[in-house]
């Protein structure tokens, strides 16, 4: 058996330069094209279309109450995509805390940044083949694409704290989220072009088809920009390495390890449950807004598309411009103001008329203000709770309900779509993520919980 031991830094690591934060910001950029244009935009109507195919409904019914049967489970076509989340979600709980525990022993970060980033983007590109009624190779595909995608953004963000100190974290991570939303919202804006430009009204194939390559078209977006911070990023000593025997092996002993004393920080934990509870609920409404608005509102893709680019752009804004008031007013309060006007955004949602493409669109321009801030901020919060070394463990739990991964949020859409048949009640059983994150969140002795970590508070909380 191997043994472990902590390694002495007989010198503290270098300061991060700009090129190195650049090259950290460049993969946000790289990664946010399957969160926005996979997951958010084509890939719920895209995959339940294909469900429904599966399922003996016709290529563009306005309706459609049929069912599959993937190994022999009854699932309703228009919950496949909520499960299906919901799975790949239930999936990382067990794949990103060790991915967190080896990238913490590993002085090979930028390795495992690559080897999960790029099967990530080939299971995107794989996409080309889920043609006529292949739902479950589209299934299978989404499962490791996101999967693969969460274990990327925990090396990714345990990074963070070797960027910046306690005062500085909060601009580096909303820079980078900011960028994260320009590259999305970039790419989104080219598939926009190419759906406008090739579309032909009534001809579904062909939609259903533009569909796919933009899907395809994230995972080489993802895999070629991948490349920047596989450049710029530097290499520092692992806090704590193995003296022989699997990496892999010692980072589940470590994991372990790790599980067992995290009662020595209730209110790290405290922070993390409330986060795990409102950032749900986050990427619930990111993952299915498409999915509401072309089944339950019934608008076209082409509206659906300028609403996502309009948040798109406006997040880069509010990213920056949320992170500026946490300079003011603490990252804790700018948090807990963005869950109120998250819980207007649902109560808003939910009162939408359908085919009418005006009102959506403000209210994606609404929540493009608020998605990018609560989330960067909240990243960057949770960089001071954590034990020094312990970074990619924390993150990986910390992603278990972040960027996509979500779980509760989706099963809670699907069971109740399936016993009610109505999307809109369906986002109404969302508010409570929004609410009981908000009173968790309120619960958190912020600086205490700082200070119990070992860490130093920033001067404005």
């Amino acid at each position: 058996m191997a043994e472990t031991v902590s390694v002495p830094v007989t010198s503290a690591p270098p300061p991060s330069t700009r090129r190195e934060r650049t090259g950290w910001y460049f993969y946000d950029w790289a990664m946010s094209a399957f969160s926005t244009t996979v997951i958010t935009v084509f890939l719920g109507p895209f995959l339940t279309t294909v469900t429904e195919l599966a399922a003996g409904c016709e290529l563009g019914a306005d309706a459609c109450d049929g069912d599959v049967h993937p190994f022999g489970i009854t699932i309703a076509a228009g919950s496949y995509f909520p499960y299906l989340v919901s799975l790949s979600v239930f999936l990382t709980v067990f794949v990103l805390p060790v991915m967190g525990a080896v990238a913490d022993r590993s002085a090979h970060k930028k390795r495992l940044l690559a080897g999960a980033a790029f099967i990530g983007a080939l299971a995107t590109i794989g996409m080309v083949f889920v043609t006529g009624d292949r739902y479950l190779l589209g299934g299978a595909l989404f499962l490791v694409a996101n999967i693969a995608f969460g274990a990327s953004v925990v090396v990714y963000n345990s990074f963070l704290p070797q960027l910046g100190g306690p005062d500085d974290r909060d601009g580096i991570s909303s820079r980078g989220w900011a960028l994260g939303y320009l590259g999305g919202g970039l790419l989104l804006a080219l598939n926009l072009v190419v759906v406008t430009m090739f579309s032909v009204e009534g001809d579904h194939q062909r939609t259903l088809d533009l569909a796919r390559w933009s899907i395809v078209s994230a995972g080489v977006w993802w895999a070629l920009f991948t490349l920047v911070p596989l450049r710029w990023l530097r290499e520092r000593p692992a806090a704590e390495a193995s003296t022989g025997g699997n990496l892999l092996t010692d980072g589940f002993r470590q994991l372990v390890r790790t599980v067992r004393g995290l009662k020595a920080y209730p209110l790290t934990l405290f922070f993390l449950l409330a986060f795990l509870v409102f950032n749900d609920g986050i990427q619930t409404v990111i993952a299915l807004a498409s999915q509401y608005g072309t089944e339950e509102l019934r608008l076209e893709q082409t509206t659906l598309i300028v609403t996502i680019l309009l948040v798109q752009f406006l997040a880069f804004g509010g990213a920056l411009l949320l992170g500026a008031l946490a300079k003011r007013i603490g990252a804790w309060k700018t948090v807990l103001l963005s869950l109120v006007l998250w819980t207007v955004v649902i109560l808003a949602a939910f009162r939408l008329p359908a085919e009418a493409p005006v009102p959506f669109m403000i209210l994606g321009a609404g929540i493009g203000l608020v998605l990018g801030g609560s989330q960067a901020l909240s990243r960057s919060l949770f960089s001071q709770l954590i034990p020094a070394g312990k970074e990619g463990e924390y993150y990986g739990f910390y992603e278990i309900s972040d960027k996509g991964t979500s779980w509760l949020g989706p099963l809670a859409f699907g069971v109740v779509f399936q016993l009610t048949n109505s999307y809109r009640v369906g986002l109404v059983s969302l508010l409570i993520f929004f609410v009981v994150g908000f009173v968790l969140l309120l619960a958190v002795p912020i600086r205490r919980a700082i200070v119990a970590a070992g860490n130093t508070p920033p001067r404005v909380l």
